[in-house]
């Protein structure tokens, strides 16, 4: 007996977005089809440019689709405006008020929808509740640190209590230090309150840490559609390889039989055609051997010690490799002869 498949929170049916009404003008979207489970994180990540802030704004109403069919927990809303959807959107840049005190500001979208003032004034304090601003009722904002201002605007927007929670790169003002606190929170909020939220960053780590399905785009389209496993370990194209986390692509062929070569390296593919083929490959998947013991030849050029790993680089017959050491304890000298192989992680095989 199969299981229950999840309820849709957001669905996609070939969503295309143009601006403007002039037909040779490229699409910003195009013809992208996707969904997000109902209670499940799915971050939309590429670089800039790439659609992914156009799609969400999309999923907010805010951005009318110039084709194709949204979804909002089985409800069509191409046609409504963002009033009408039941979503809730954290920017950026926060937009809190600053005249007004936090409790104030988390109640404001309440106060509008003539929600009356008892009542908004519990449920904006239950929100700073949840996001651990209890106290903070009658501090202005501006007295408080980035990641206080971000919890604010989370806690205005889950009180409205919205069937879809929106994202647009929220922790792109804050420190690196800040930026890892507050994602682990968001996800923890996530999960303890089984939120459906869509997600949008142009960091790698961060759509990592956090996601449940992760939506890689590029030029307007969709790339590749997975669990943060899948697509940082099995890339479908030279392009997720390369923008998922670090790796470098190296130039290979593939025979009839699944052996790939990989200058002297050769490697296992069951998965593809004979022919030219790209294979990716991340800094931590080669191990660093003496000399004679690997399969490529290597001298060392450069080095750094970053206290929990060492970072090399080494002049090969394949170019420049960079490589990321966890054995601290092993530091090798500059102009000193090795080897290197290739570990059974951290490398994929895709067509060109």
């Amino acid at each position: 007996m199969s299981e229950p498949t999840a309820p849709v929170g957001i669905e996609f049916r070939k969503v295309a977005k143009r601006y403007g009404d002039d037909p040779a003008t490229p699409m910003a979207v195009k013809d992208v089809s996707f969904t997000v489970p109902s209670g499940t994180l799915t971050t939309i990540l590429g670089p800039s440019g790439c659609g992914k802030t156009t799609t969400l704004r999309m999923i907010a109403g805010l951005e009318p689709p110039t084709s194709g069919q949204i979804l909002i927990q089985g409800r069509d809303v191409t046609a409504s405006g963002p009033a009408e959807r039941n979503v809730s959107m954290v920017f950026q840049s926060y937009a809190l008020f600053p005249h007004m005190n936090v409790l104030a500001n988390v109640a404001y979208g309440l106060s509008v929808s003539g929600v009356a003032r008892v009542d908004a004034r519990r449920r904006a304090q239950a929100a700073l509740d949840n996001v651990g601003l209890t106290g903070f009722d009658e501090r202005l904002t501006s007295e408080l640190s980035g990641g206080q201002q971000q919890r604010v605007a989370l806690a205005r927007a889950l009180v409205l209590e919205p069937a879809v929670l929106l994202f647009d790169e929220p922790l792109s003002n804050l420190d690196a230090r800040l930026r890892r606190a507050m994602r682990e929170e968001i996800r923890t909020l996530q999960q303890r309150l089984k939120l459906t939220v869509a997600y949008v960053t142009h960091d790698q780590s961060e759509a990592l840490a956090v996601s449940d399905q992760i939506i890689v785009m590029d030029h307007g389209a969709i790339a590749q559609i997975g669990a943060p496993d899948d697509l940082y370990e099995r890339p479908q194209t030279a392009f997720v390889a390369g923008f998922m986390g670090e790796a470098m692509l190296f130039d290979a062929s593939a025979d009839a039989h699944g052996q790939v070569r990989l200058g002297p390296i050769t490697l296992s593919w069951s998965h593809g055609r004979p022919g030219r083929v790209k294979v990716a490959v991340r800094p931590e998947a080669w191990q660093v051997l003496p000399a004679g013991q690997g399969a490529l030849g290597a001298q060392l050029t450069k080095r750094a010690y970053l206290g929990n790993a060492w970072e090399y680089t080494f002049e090969t017959e394949l170019g420049d490799i960079f490589v990321l050491s966890a054995d601290v304890e092993q530091a090798h000298e500059l102009g000193a002869r090795l080897s290197l192989s290739l570990a059974g992680h951290g490398l994929s095989v895709v067509a060109l």
